[in-house]
């Protein structure tokens, strides 16, 4: 293995603190990180892992995220390292790093199999994946949708990802108690009804709760791509019922309603 070599305290600091630049380039990095009795690529998981249980989140963790691809660490292995993490650290502190990891990863490029430009950069933009076309309820539904279950065990939890202008049919989510649906957008641009009421414009971080017995309907904003976790809450003799279409003119007019804002 070549020894580590450090020059970023001295270029940064020095002058002004030349101690500290010895202490960053001769001792933390030009001993402790030669060190032989840990390799490389573990010291760097460690230091990652410390960065984000400390909630550092510069540009001194994207320096160390770098490291730890250059030594070794896959994709793979890093979004499970983060997502592990997040369980002890912080689930916010995970969403953090996972936005500096896909830059450093180069947004995990090389595993994305869509072909379609607009869907590799919506594919980018999430931590969940697109997941497979939604083929079981595509009857429901006015252009392609795709699907990828998050938690199937405890409380059902979907990514559901709409094409441009796809939405789903107009449908109610009936409990004798409890019950109805929360769905989080994660990723583009979209649209959520009841009936009788406007829509309402969803972007990354909107939270709509759709309580039972509300007829709605969500899908994608007619250019964008639009993702959005779909969260079953649990009830009493739950059921869905699907009802009719959203027809273009009712499309539209939300489109419309939302240029007016």
């Amino acid at each position: 293995m070549s020894k580590i070599v450090q020059t970023a305290g001295r270029n940064a600091l020095g002058k002004f603190a030349p101690e500290f630049a010895h202490y960053n380039d001769d001792v933390l990095f030009g001993e402790n990180w030669n060190n032989q009795d840990i390799d490389v690529k573990t010291r760097s998981i460690i230091t990652v892992v410390a960065l984000m249980s400390s909630g550092i989140t510069d540009s001194s963790l994207k320096f160390h995220l770098e490291n730890a691809k250059a030594h070794g660490v896959t994709q793979k292995e890093i979004a499970a390292i983060i997502t592990h993490v997040a369980f002890y650290a912080g689930w916010p502190k995970g969403w953090a790093v996972f936005n500096l990891t896909k830059e450093v990863w180069n947004d995990g490029e090389g595993d994305l199999p869509y072909e379609d430009p607009a869907m590799r950069a919506h594919a980018k933009e999430m931590v969940f994946p697109i997941g497979e076309p939604n083929g079981g309820f595509a009857k429901y539904f006015v252009g392609k949708s795709y699907l990828a279950p998050v938690s199937t065990s405890q409380v059902s939890v979907y990514n559901v990802t709409f094409e441009p202008g796809c939405r789903n049919n107009w449908h109610i989510h009936h409990a004798k108690k409890g019950g109805g649906q929360i769905i989080i957008c994660i990723a583009g641009r979209g649209y959520y009804q009841e009936e009788g009421k406007p829509a309402i414009e969803m972007k990354p971080g909107d939270c709509i709760n759709i309580p039972a017995e509300v007829k709605h309907w969500h899908g994608a904003a007619s250019d964008s791509w639009f993702s959005h976790l779909a969260i079953e809450v649990p009830g009493e003799q739950t059921s869905n019922e699907w009802c009719e279409p959203v027809t273009d003119a009712q499309y539209d007019a939300v489109q419309n309603q939302q240029h007016k804002k």
